[in-house]
């Protein structure tokens, strides 16, 4: 992972809130460059001891409702660089058409497939194919729509100085953003004036304290919080059946 000098970045990104991070981790470089040869690694052996789940997972999404199986959409990485993001297929085709582009709980355009991929984040299994290529890193802010990143005040633009992430310490503090946006009357807005700066704070910070074996407890924390989610809702259902029975 190479980090760019200052005069190279892009115009829109040279302003002093920036600066103060780009010179963080202009003086880590060989964590940045280790965390890249990991991502290529992990990505690459992940891969391969996953294939066969990749291919039940494809199955189950063609049998349960029509549309592609991958799920691919215009993201913004590194100094701004546009890509498409490869996901499992969680929603009904065409979903993004339809309506917003934060998922709240209880969307009606998640499949039934969709409903488990995402209790377990299995949909994001793809964006291995996002890490290799460079575009992703493990752990990286989470890559918004250009019409979010459009809003960015100049200190959120320091997140683009690094390839944005499938996990970060904003995604576990945030795993149930679904939830917080369910009651919004407008959701976009809640998302970008609420949620968005919120969850900033966390990625600047993770910026300012960066470091590889950082990156690999966000990883490993991003794990238990998925299986704590879990048990956490298998108990809620088995009490309100409890609830049922006794009433």
């Amino acid at each position: 992972m190479i980090l760019k000098k200052w005069d190279d970045l892009p115009e829109d990104m040279k302003n002093e809130k920036v600066k103060k991070y780009y010179e963080v981790l202009y003086k880590k470089r060989f964590n940045l460059f280790t965390k890249r040869i990991f991502d290529i690694v992990v990505a690459i052996f992940t891969f391969f001891v996953l294939s066969p789940a990749f291919i039940i997972i494809s199955i189950a999404i063609k049998l349960d409702s029509k549309g592609p199986i991958m799920f691919r959409q215009i993201r913004v990485t590194q100094y701004g660089k546009e890509f498409r993001i490869f996901k499992f297929r969680t929603m009904v085709n065409n979903a993004d058409k339809i309506g917003t582009q934060v998922t709240t709980k209880n969307d009606n355009r998640i499949t039934k497939t969709g409903t488990i991929l995402r209790k377990f984040r299995l949909d994001e299994f793809p964006q291995l194919f996002n890490i290799i290529s460079g575009d992703m890193s493990f752990v990286g802010t989470r890559p918004e729509v250009s019409k979010y990143v459009e809003r960015y005040t100049d200190v959120m633009i320091a997140t683009l100085l690094l390839p944005a992430g499938v996990t970060s310490e904003a995604s576990i503090q945030y795993k149930n953003e679904e939830l917080l946006l369910s009651n919004s009357d407008n959701i976009d807005e809640t998302y970008l004036k609420e949620v968005l700066p919120e969850k900033m704070k966390y990625n600047l910070t993770s910026i300012e304290e960066f470091s590889f074996w950082g990156e690999v407890m966000t990883m490993i924390r991003t794990v238990i919080a998925v299986i704590k989610r879990d048990n956490k809702n298998t108990f809620e259902k088995v009490t309100v059946n409890k609830s049922e029975v006794n009433m």
